[in-house]
């Protein structure tokens, strides 16, 4: 096992690393940017070095300084937490090139399933299900003729990055040629890279994932689904492990495929394969994650699995202590509470929290960076904290997570609370039938969005 790690990220995640580092006896070394100068990963760390100002892109995204912050800390792994560098093929080659194990897959793999066109071939050459569409990068004409012969509507969307960027739904001919421009822009802004491809829009639909876990030596671990399909512009706010929408079989089948294409592709580390069920609940695989997600704790507390020291074993190459389908017991609900105002579309809200009372007893898990008088900045994410509850099943957790909300209070800055309260009391939240556009339909009757 390693004896120093560096931690490539900040907030709630490094944190979270952190303590995974501390338990299995490895030194922990954070970056920072002056802006987190007094964060709390950096005050839990064994050692800190700060790598840049506040901006991302001259602190947490430069690939020189994280490397040259965990070679002169005599670091021997850097764990990338997500976002900022975590699906970043070049970083992993840094990583390699001096020395440094990079906790996660190679930079072949992350490349191969990063490029959703790409990863779309992958799948299909596994016997993945895909959603009908084109075949690789279209072109314009190319997206004219596969929608009409797969029919309307349709979506146009990015091949590479995500979380909606560089992503138009299409429902008519007439709508392409405008959404295909758009799109095309907006992902060359965001990703550096313009390409796009069309597949049928499966309206309605659901958001399910599989967790894996795979080693070195053959061995896959998959941990069961999450259902994501509470969303905000293509953004999960509320996880749930096990989905209503799936019966045993399609459970299996979707799990035999994850491993199946973790097998095809040589994957090692952990991992999340997204599908999206339509109406008819037949799967259809979306893209892969290649790094661990914001959601993991959901699989966590349903399976019993430490995913990030599992991530540490694999990256020293160890092998998993257990292949094959993971147990899983009760039920999980996880709740994303942003510094963010529903009543306004949803904008940011950074600004001082000045007050911070955090819910507990039984089966209840708060992963958090802040403190009361912590400062949200507004150059990063605007996550406050993730509120995990277990229990026995999907009503107790239900239950269980509305206490929750109701034990939390976040004063000096709006959020998201309120809205999650509102959701988990609805009749179709409760009932498990919802759909990824739940949101918008039940805009009127959820009271933290009717204000707005």
């Amino acid at each position: 096992m390693f004896e120093r790690v560096l931690v490539a990220n900040r907030g709630e995640i490094a944190v979270r690393v952190i303590r995974a580092l501390h338990e299995l006896d490895i030194e922990a070394v954070a970056v920072y940017s002056t802006a987190d100068r007094d964060a709390l990963h950096v005050r839990m760390a064994d050692q800190a070095v700060c790598i840049g100002p506040p901006a991302a892109s001259e602190s947490y995204l430069r690939i020189s300084s994280v490397i040259a912050a965990a070679e002169t800390t005599s670091c021997e792994a850097v764990h990338p937490g997500y976002g900022f560098l975590a699906e970043s093929p070049a970083f992993v080659r840094a990583c390699a090139e001096n020395d440094l194990v990079f906790v996660g897959p190679s930079a072949d793999v992350m490349e191969r399933l990063g490029d959703k066109a790409s990863a779309k071939a992958e799948m299909r050459a596994a016997g993945v299900p895909l959603v009908p569409g084109s075949e690789g990068t279209a072109s314009l004409a190319e997206m004219r003729a596969a929608a009409a012969e797969i029919g309307y509507p349709v979506l146009v969307k990015a091949t590479a990055g995500g979380g909606g960027k560089g992503m138009r739904l299409v429902a008519a001919e007439a709508e392409l040629e405008r959404a295909f421009a758009q799109a095309a822009a907006e992902a060359e802004a965001a990703f550096g890279d313009g390409g796009l491809y069309l597949e049928r829009a499966l309206v309605p639909a659901r958001h399910v994932e599989i967790q894996v876990l795979c080693d070195g030596h053959g061995g896959v671990l998959t941990l069961g689904e999450r259902e994501c399909s509470i969303q905000r512009r293509h953004q999960k706010l509320i996880e749930e492990s096990p989905s209503s929408a799936l019966t045993p079989a399609t459970r299996e089948e979707m799990e035999a495929a994850v491993e199946r294409a973790c097998r095809h592709v040589g994957y090692v580390g952990a991992g999340t394969y997204e599908f999206l069920l339509g109406a008819d609940g037949e799967p259809y695989f979306m893209e892969v994650n290649c790094r661990l997600q914001v959601e993991h704790p959901v699989s966590e507390l349903v399976t019993g699995v430490d995913i990030v020291r599992e991530q540490l074993r694999v990256a020293a190459d160890a092998p998993l202590a257990h292949t094959g389908r993971a147990a899983r017991s009760g039920h999980a609900i996880e709740i994303r509470v942003n510094a963010e105002d529903p009543s306004r579309g949803f904008a940011p809200a950074p600004g001082q929290v000045t007050r911070l009372r955090l819910p507990g007893g039984p089966g209840v898990r708060v992963d958090t960076a802040l403190e009361e008088g912590s400062v949200i900045p507004p150059y990063y994410d605007s996550m406050v904290a993730k509120l995990i509850v277990h229990d026995d099943d999907r009503p107790a957790a239900l239950a269980r997570a509305i206490r929750a909300l109701e034990e939390l209070a976040v004063e000096g800055v709006p959020t998201t609370r309120g809205l999650a309260l509102d959701v988990l009391r609805s009749a179709g939240f409760r009932a498990g039938d919802y759909s990824t556009s739940y949101l918008e339909e039940m805009h009127d009757r959820l009271p933290s969005l009717a204000r707005s």
